[in-house]
């Protein structure tokens, strides 16, 4: 016997703060509650009593007056295999109940789902036009740190199973459906989707809960070729600069931006472009010096930059001439692209996680994807300093440190520049040309980071902060 939709919320309430795709973490869980819960076969699943059942799960939870939505998919086993031990959520009366993303036994419905374009309950699931989805493929969870889970299937495909839960169309669905019809050849081929019905203030809205796209099999991921690129840059010996090291990595950055500035283009196209009058400016100086003040009330070490980020913003508001503003990506940094043997493809358009849904289907200036990609090369070269030799350990060794921020400022630079270059050759507005809002669309970002990281990656907290001297200057 299952154990009861009551066991099952208590034990939530201590295991949802554990998974890194929880965006409540450091708040005190008030209450969770089942709202939804819809059965499931999985194909593969052994017959009888003794297999194991699935059950498409919502949950509300509760946290400071606020609710937000959190899709499960639960599976329920007499024993319990040791492999899925990690994912356990509750033992109770002989039954296990555990996080089933993680069971290649029960995952298979989602591709039969697709495949047939299935409805039940308040689930259901749809092909791309054209598409066709192959059955019988065994899914592995994917280990990256991210706010949803993924599900490899194969060398095939790659179900994005949305873990928080909106009500309305995922950007991620909405931008790369667009794309896919605009033929554009710097994202991954879009298969099919899944969509559920979602009570939201008395009426019912869809709320995009997966999507189903093709795996890169053969590509690289962004970050690590840039951290790559890093790390022989440090190896290296004192005299060799960042452009005559073995693992230069401009090149590349020079087509990324080339890339970007492509799939603005089709952006563009495919939601059009208006211009916003310079209140829209003042307006969003505002809310990023609101960003700011909730930031260093929150992470104190922010303060000593914050009379430079003003000033930045201050210079933003006082601009007195229309921008054009138009769908980006919106989230966009190194671990957002993949170098595949077509080029550089685009990942993720879902938009900042911390972002309300409206802010993320918000037309923006593309810069402000040029100001992300532009902090992740910052990233890049600083994310490694805390575990070189010599940075904590040999604390009195001034100038080794100081070779290493020397080493850090020129790689980041030079990648900097060879993406912005390769963005204003690719038809993208020349971020030299705009150095007012890329500056504040920047520091807008870094505050951004600096509350993220407190909040989620406390260690990574070095890390945003660390490169604020050089960018206030």
């Amino acid at each position: 016997m299952r154990p009861s939709d009551r066991d099952i919320e208590q034990a939530l309430i201590g295991w949802l703060p554990r998974q890194r795709w929880f965006a409540g973490k450091g708040r005190e869980i008030a209450q969770v509650e089942i709202v939804s819960g819809t059965e499931l076969s999985g194909p593969g699943a052994p017959p009888g009593p003794e297999g194991p059942e699935l059950r498409h799960t919502l949950v509300a939870v509760r946290q400071d007056g606020a609710r937000d939505l959190y899709q499960l998919l639960l599976g329920f086993r007499h024993r319990l295999p040791d492999r899925l031990r990690y994912a356990e959520i509750l033992a109770l009366d002989g039954m296990h109940v555990y996080d089933a993303a993680h069971d290649p036994e029960l995952t298979g419905v989602l591709l039969e789902c697709l495949a047939a374009e299935t409805r039940v309950g308040p689930l259901s699931f749809h092909r791309v036009p054209g598409a066709q989805v192959e059955t019988g493929l065994t899914s592995l969870a994917g280990t990256a740190e991210q706010s949803n889970t993924s599900l490899v299937y194969g060398e095939t495909y790659i179900y994005k199973l949305f873990r928080r839960i909106v009500p309305g169309v995922n950007p991620d669905l909405e931008l790369n459906l667009a794309l896919t019809e605009a033929g554009c050849r710097h994202i991954p081929r879009l298969y099919g989707w899944a969509e559920m019905r979602v009570a939201d203030q008395g009426e019912d809205h869809p709320a995009t809960v997966g999507m189903l796209s093709e795996f890169l099999r053969t590509a690289s991921d962004g970050w690590q070729l840039a951290t790559t690129s890093v790390r022989d840059l440090y190896g290296s010996p004192a005299e060799v600069s960042a452009d005559q090291a073995g693992g230069d990595f401009a090149a590349e950055a020079e087509r990324l931006g080339t890339a970007t500035a492509s799939v603005h283009r089709d952006l563009a196209e495919a939601f059009g472009v208006r211009q916003v009058p310079p209140q829209a400016l003042r307006d969003a100086a505002a809310r990023m010096e609101d960003q700011l003040d909730t930031a260093c009330a929150d992470v104190p070490e922010l303060a000593r930059h914050a009379e430079p980020i003003r000033a930045a913003y201050r210079d933003l508001a006082e601009l007195e001439r229309p921008v054009p503003v138009q769908r980006i990506h919106g989230d966009y940094h190194l671990g957002q692209v993949m170098r595949t043997d077509r080029g550089w493809v685009l990942l993720d358009f879902e938009g900042e996680p911390a972002r309300t849904l409206a802010e993320r289907q918000a037309p923006a200036h593309p810069l402000r994807d040029v100001a992300g990609m532009l902090r992740s090369f910052e990233y890049a070269a600083r994310f490694l300093l805390s575990g070189t030799p010599g940075v904590h350990h040999r604390e009195s060794d001034a100038a080794q440190r100081a070779l290493l921020e020397r080493r850090a400022r020129e790689w980041a630079d030079r990648n900097r520049n060879a993406f912005c270059r390769g963005y204003a050759d690719g038809g993208g507005p020349d971020p030299g040309a705009h150095r007012v809002l890329l500056r504040a669309f920047e520091l807008d970002k870094a505050v951004y980071e600096v509350r993220y990281e407190a909040r989620n990656r406390p260690t990574w907290l070095h890390v945003p902060l660390s490169s604020l001297p050089h960018l206030t200057t």
